[in-house]
């Protein structure tokens, strides 16, 4: 069996991602980042991430566009967390979603941030078939919040 899909920030990610998390952090939000905070599996401590929340029906999402990253392996062993813009903080449960229910999801993060996220991707886009959205729908996480 291989290893779960994680594609980690080297680089220029690494900057872009840490600039975002500091303008996030100061209550400035780009195209509608926050900053997630879960507490570490091992350590306890808070670890944080920027990420983009997906409203969708009426509900809202995170989707993990790298994969199995860290803070969606936190998030499994935790399934609690704050969603942070500025000094406003929201605590959230969270709820993994299984693979049948991701398409739509998949398909609406894609539509909103492909520019941000497509070559996270590998060339399937938000015009991509259900088939297609289910193909992939494992190697990205998606958790529900709520409140």
């Amino acid at each position: 069996m291989s290893e779960p899909r994680y594609v980690k920030a080297v680089g220029f990610e690494r900057f872009f991602n840490a600039a975002v998390g500091a303008l996030t952090s100061w209550g400035i939000s780009l195209y509608g980042t926050r900053i997630l905070a879960v507490r570490g599996r091992k350590s306890g401590e808070w670890r944080t991430a920027p990420v983009n929340v997906l409203s969708y029906e009426g509900r809202r999402y995170l989707v993990a566009p790298r994969g199995h990253t860290q803070w969606v392996r936190n998030l499994r062993a935790n399934d609690t967390g704050e969603i942070r813009l500025g000094r406003k903080r929201e605590t959230f449960h969270a709820i993994e979603l299984p693979d049948d229910e991701k398409p739509p999801l998949l398909r609406a993060y894609l539509d909103k941030w492909r520019f941000e996220v497509d070559r996270f991707f590998e060339g399937v886009g938000a015009n991509a078939s259900n088939e297609e959205l289910r193909r992939i729908a494992p190697s990205y996480p998606i958790f529900r919040l709520e409140s």
